[in-house]
């Protein structure tokens, strides 16, 4: 049978009756300072145990092959016109879209990268533009050659005006050549300009007359324009707003477009110039305001390497490569989808350097400067990795796509283009929040109430016993 002075042999912490104890004044200093040095060990280890702390591990990237990349851009080009830029996509897998229109926006913009008008509208063409047979035939001049002496005063003389801007190396102007001077000659003997007054078909030699197609904003050859008497912006150094002609191209459909123009004018008055005719509303088009242009927008593309590229492009037009200038400025251009503000703010909460390549090339220009020459392509390549930060209860935070980008100016043969060449990593970066134990916590604060008690004690008794030796060597002194 078990007495009860052998259970108190098992006690642990025998009490040490009071009369035995000794206050001192070094033991309660001690005591406060153990005591605030438990506070403060327990605050930081309660602050660690709230705050979040992460893993970073590089694995394979887990994308399903049915998942598509989505890039947005915001792009401005001084020199491109809006009339002939195309956005097109190509990878090797085969993929080759030209001209995306359905996600991509353009808009005209002036020398300063300022938006001079509303959204312009490219359109399409359904159909493969018609040439006429004319060519060897015998023709006379039917249309007049304007320059930049006569052409203003010609623009304001009669309602309508019809221009060909032309190249003489141009193939496809050397097409339409003898279809446009017949229609000129057919139009301009049913409808005299001595006598009815309502329109004339007039030609320019871009080469001969750089200055004043460049003002018009001629970037490809043929370019069929049309004025209307009374739209011209005087304070523009009298730029005309004027359409763009993107019909057939035989003399049957160039006659029958010129009459449509003019059918709404009244012979006697000129009150209704700026009158339109809805039936030819898909064969014309505003021309663009500006030389320049803004793309954006967006498209999406399978995750293998391939290339966003921005050109000038036209299935019936003719380019000046020396006169193409393809420098761009990047406002925005990202992979991935969107992330709004909120979510990134969170995610940046948990990484802090997170977000901080995913749109690199922000702000960025480049531009080709006369000293380096003409046929310049700036290419850009883009090395895109995937980052996922999961938080607890495996919740993804948020999916972004961050890229390293290195550029240069190539010197080509052919159109000038900007490309952007993009190539995904197969692995992927997978930040992951780490949950903090609570017992792991009750540990650490045991482990420093302990720790620190034990401390003080081994540090009062040492600080006692030398106090107390101290004092009977004094006191053996004194005897």
């Amino acid at each position: 049978m078990i007495s009860s002075r052998n259970i108190k042999s098992m006690d642990f912490y025998r009490k040490i009756p009071r009369d035995l104890t000794e206050a001192s004044i070094s033991g309660a200093g001690l005591s406060i300072i153990a005591a605030l040095a438990m506070m403060f060990l327990f605050g930081m280890e309660l602050s660690n145990y709230l705050s979040v702390s992460t893993s970073t591990s590089v694995i394979v990237d887990k994308s399903t092959d049915g998942e598509f990349l989505r890039i947005d851009f915001n792009i401005s080009f001084p020199s491109l016109s809006c009339e002939f830029a195309s956005v097109d996509v190509s990878d090797v897998l085969g993929t080759n879209r030209l001209n995306i229109t359905k996600t991509v926006r353009k808009f005209s913009i002036d020398r300063n990268m300022k938006i001079t008008g509303s959204e312009f509208h490219s359109g399409s063409v359904s159909h493969a533009i018609k040439h006429g047979d004319e060519a060897d035939e015998e023709y006379a001049e039917g249309s007049v050659p304007l320059t930049s002496h006569n052409f203003e005063r010609v623009s304001h003389q009669y309602p309508i005006l019809v221009v060909n801007f032309y190249a003489p190396w141009c193939s496809w102007s050397n097409r339409l050549k003898p279809s446009w001077e017949r229609a000129a000659k057919i139009i301009r003997e049913r409808y005299d300009p001595e006598i009815d007054g309502r329109i004339l078909s007039g030609k320019v030699d871009c080469t001969e007359e750089g200055d004043l197609c460049r003002r018009n904003h001629i970037q490809g050859y043929p370019s069929i324009r049309i004025f209307r008497k009374g739209t011209d912006l005087r304070e523009d150094h009298g730029h005309h707003e004027h359409e763009s002609y993107y019909g057939d191209r035989d003399t049957e459909s160039l006659v029958k477009m010129m009459e449509q123009l003019i059918a709404p004018i009244p012979v006697e008055s000129e009150k209704h110039a700026s009158s339109t005719d809805n039936s030819t509303d898909k064969i014309k088009r505003p021309a663009p305001s500006s030389g320049g242009c803004r793309i954006e927008g967006f498209v999406r593309v399978k995750k293998v390497p391939g290339s966003l590229i921005i050109s000038a492009r036209s299935g019936a037009h003719s380019f000046d490569t020396s006169e193409m200038n393809m420098s761009h400025v990047i406002s925005h251009l990202s992979f991935g989808r969107k992330i709004s503000p909120r979510v990134m703010s969170d995610a940046k909460r948990l990484i802090p350097y997170l977000g901080g390549s995913h749109d690199r090339l922000n702000g960025r220009a480049f531009i080709n400067q006369h000293d380096i020459g003409a046929n310049v392509t700036i290419e850009h390549y883009l090395q895109i990795v995937k980052t996922e930060v999961i938080t607890r209860g495996t919740h993804k935070l948020v999916e972004e796509y961050e890229y390293t980008a290195h550029s240069s100016l190539v010197q080509s043969v052919y159109i000038p283009v900007v490309k952007f060449h993009f190539e995904l990593s197969p692995m992927q970066v997978l930040i992951t929040e780490n949950s903090k134990s609570f017992s792991h916590f009750i540990t650490n604060v045991c482990a420093i109430i302990g720790g620190i008690f034990t401390v003080a004690g081994i540090l009062d008794s040492i600080l006692h016993n030398t106090v107390r030796l101290m004092k009977k060597v004094e006191l053996g002194k004194n005897i």
